[in-house]
């Protein structure tokens, strides 16, 4: 999504800035502070948001598509309360959901900063008075199906293989595991499908690397599955065994634009990356910011 600032988006419909910005402030999305226009929370429901320059400091930037007539209803949003209530969660536990979702991070100053995959899922973030940031969420989320998804895991209501129901079907990208059975058991109990595979996850676990196998991506329609996810960082592991052949090569390929569409941050490993796995993907992590003491 391609943001401008609010005297760049009045060129591009042709508005008089001044006249953009003070119907800003009529709807309530812009204030003046000290003589300098700031987002108010309902500017941020609206799409805005705030970005720094070095020489000019703060300033606000809309969506190029920003609906100038959207009336801002804050009631559609929600927080991590109200969500938790949907399902009889606490907070804090909601919070450790969208968190492994890779949706919000801890804050610094604490509370939660939105990621760029929780702003694409509706997620808004928004400063509390103590100056702790927090996020709201456009009730979407409640038929998410990602988040629904990791809400039946975190309260046990669905253990089915890979969180996916018997009448469901793999697409073209993930069929190829039905014909290769989990016989691998590595050490820290999960079934992989190969020996590489089984590498992989030894090293995470022997290294104290919180991993998941075989987790579905989130926050998109199709039913795609990654090799390993890694909590930290968000990172997500796929291994390339079988690229002589035709339809893997495929399948690869398929993967590999989606990956690359939804900008999720990937570790490619190959065979000759598992020959020489303890010197190889410790510097692949460590580009992500996990280090391996």
């Amino acid at each position: 999504m391609k943001y401008v600032s609010t005297t760049a988006l009045a060129k591009e419909r042709e508005i008089d800035s001044k006249e953009l910005f003070n119907e800003f402030k009529k709807k309530g999305w812009l204030i003046k502070k000290e003589g300098i226009w700031t987002l108010t929370k309902e500017g941020k429901i609206a799409g805005g948001n705030t970005k720094y320059n070095p020489r000019y400091g703060d300033y606000v930037v809309w969506p190029i598509n920003l609906d100038i007539n959207q009336k801002i209803n804050k009631s559609d949003k929600i927080n991590s309360s109200t969500i938790g209530k949907e399902f009889s969660i606490s907070a804090q536990k909601i919070n450790t959901i969208l968190a492994e979702l890779g949706w919000i991070e801890k804050s610094n100053v604490g509370g939660w900063n939105v990621t760029k995959f929780g702003s694409k899922n509706g997620g808004i973030e928004l400063e509390a008075q103590n100056g702790s940031p927090y996020v709201i969420w456009d009730k979407s989320i409640l038929k998410n199906r990602s988040f629904l998804d990791s809400i039946n895991v975190a309260t046990g209501n669905n253990y089915k293989e890979n969180n996916l129901s018997s009448n469901e079907k793999y697409t073209d990208v993930d069929e190829y595991r039905q014909k290769y059975s989990a016989d691998y058991r590595t050490q820290d109990g999960h079934r992989v499908r190969s020996r590489a595979e089984a590498m992989i996850d030894d090293y995470l676990y022997r290294n104290g690397i919180a991993h998941a196998y075989e987790r579905r991506l989130p926050g998109i329609d199709e039913d795609v599955l990654s090799d390993f996810y890694i909590l930290k960082g968000n990172v997500f592991i796929e291994f390339w065994g079988l690229e002589e052949n035709e339809k893997y090569a495929a399948r690869k390929k398929k993967k590999l634009e989606i990956y690359a569409r939804e900008g999720f941050s990937l570790i490619e490993l190959n065979d000759k990356d598992i020959q020489s796995i303890d010197d190889i993907l410790p510097r692949k992590l460590k580009k992500y910011g996990i280090n391996i003491s």
